[in-house]
């Protein structure tokens, strides 16, 4: 499976099983979990077919491990804007983690902190490193570091999905470090 067509079933999946399921009629149960056959149907009958190797190939090679297979089933790892109980129990943050974000954004997140905006949770990352790469999707990067171990012990709650991102509901502003002027 090509590059190209890798990145086109991956996004298709993403859109379809975080954000618009019944934009091809698929159905989620309250974990977020959907069948595979039913899903390969529905796109099959919506214009986007894919087989269920290209399906294993793009979770296989997939270096941020979107999705999860369980069986039959599959679901995305975290990200959704549909209501799901992904079932993570709540974990212990690292003293910091990070949040890639681009600089005309800053503003607003220096007034109101990091919020979901269309998401169920503010996602962040462990490393600079990953947390970097996230903001650069957006233009050029700029991380912030979250004072978790702060949040944490005034009561604030985290999870970790399956791929290693860290879930919040919101980051108050006074729990964020900013860079210095570049």
């Amino acid at each position: 499976m090509d590059e190209g067509r890798t990145v086109k079933v991956s996004k298709y999946l993403s859109k379809h099983l975080r954000h618009q399921p019944d934009r091809i009629g698929l159905t989620l149960d309250g974990g977020g979990w959907a069948e595979i056959d039913a899903l390969i149907t529905a796109a099959v009958a919506h214009g986007f077919p894919f087989t269920r190797e290209e399906l294993g190939h793009v979770v296989a090679v997939d270096d941020k491990r979107r999705f999860a297979v369980e069986g039959t089933r599959i679901r995305a790892s975290q990200g959704h804007s549909v209501e799901v109980d992904l079932g993570l129990p709540p974990a212990t943050p690292p003293p910091y983690l990070y949040h890639g974000t681009v600089a005309h954004r800053l503003d607003a997140i220096r007034a109101t902190g990091l919020r979901p905006m269309d998401r169920h949770d503010v996602h962040l990352s462990a490393d600079r490193a990953t947390a970097t790469r996230v903001g650069a999707r957006r233009g050029r990067p700029v991380v912030l570091a979250v004072d978790a171990g702060a949040m944490h012990r005034d009561g604030h709650v985290f999870h970790v999905s399956a791929n290693g991102v860290w879930l919040t509901r919101a980051v108050p502003p006074g729990y964020l470090r900013f860079p210095g002027p570049h």
